[in-house]
């Protein structure tokens, strides 16, 4: 059976991603691996500290037979591409955000709830476009006291102070939502109805994409 690895940071994100599969997918194995751990330490000492712990994860969803491994978290994303064992494929969840975020326009915004995901998320952004050819620019912001909300167990306090930040947004072509937890404010921003750009978030365009590499 075909199979696809993911490493989280997070075991919230382990149904939603159960779920993407059923809807998109079904039929596809996923194999989770949850470390919170590497998280935490990342937003201490920086993601390159965490480098050999991530190669590690990836290494053991190969052996437990992965034909791809999706990263979840933003903050290790470049990181667990980077380390990668190299006979699978492995994807941070968030590029296939990054380049859809650079074919809207010139001027996108990154709301992220943890500062640690506001520099890996914009070098990731300008990756894209380095290779799209395109100029950009990019305005991170982080979404003060929302990371405590998520950490406190309230997810619709966290949702509903995510989708304040991108109604606040001003001269954006496209708001990106960094980290696959803020993907929940989407569904409030729909019914407000009133953000007229873009707002991408991770989850379903990089599960998408890593089923694709399997």
């Amino acid at each position: 059976m075909v199979t696809l690895g993911l490493l989280h940071t997070s075991p919230v994100h382990v149904p939603v991603f159960d779920a993407l599969r059923d809807e998109h997918r079904p039929g596809l194995e996923l194999r989770h691996h949850v470390d919170e751990s590497l998280l935490e330490r990342a937003r201490v000492a920086g993601p390159d500290a965490v480098a050999s712990d991530v190669r590690a994860a990836l290494e053991q969803a190969v052996a437990d037979g992965a034909g791809a491994v999706l990263c979840t978290c933003s903050t290790i994303g470049g990181v667990a591409e980077a380390v990668g064992p190299g006979s699978v494929p492995v994807l941070r969840v968030d590029r296939p955000m990054a380049a859809a975020a650079v074919a809207a326009g010139r001027r996108v915004v990154v709301l992220a709830a943890v500062s640690s995901t506001l520099g890996p998320t914009s070098e990731l952004i300008e990756d894209e476009a380095r290779r799209a050819g395109r100029d950009i620019e990019v305005r991170p912001v982080l979404v003060e006291g929302a990371w405590e909300l998520f950490e406190a167990g309230d997810s619709d306090g966290y949702a509903h102070s995510i989708a304040r930040a991108v109604t606040a947004v001003r001269d954006a072509d496209a708001i990106i939502l960094a980290q696959a937890s803020m993907a929940a404010a989407q569904d409030l921003l729909r019914e407000a109805g009133d953000v007229v750009v873009p707002v991408l978030s991770s989850p379903q365009l990089g599960f998408s994409a890593a089923a694709r590499l399997v």
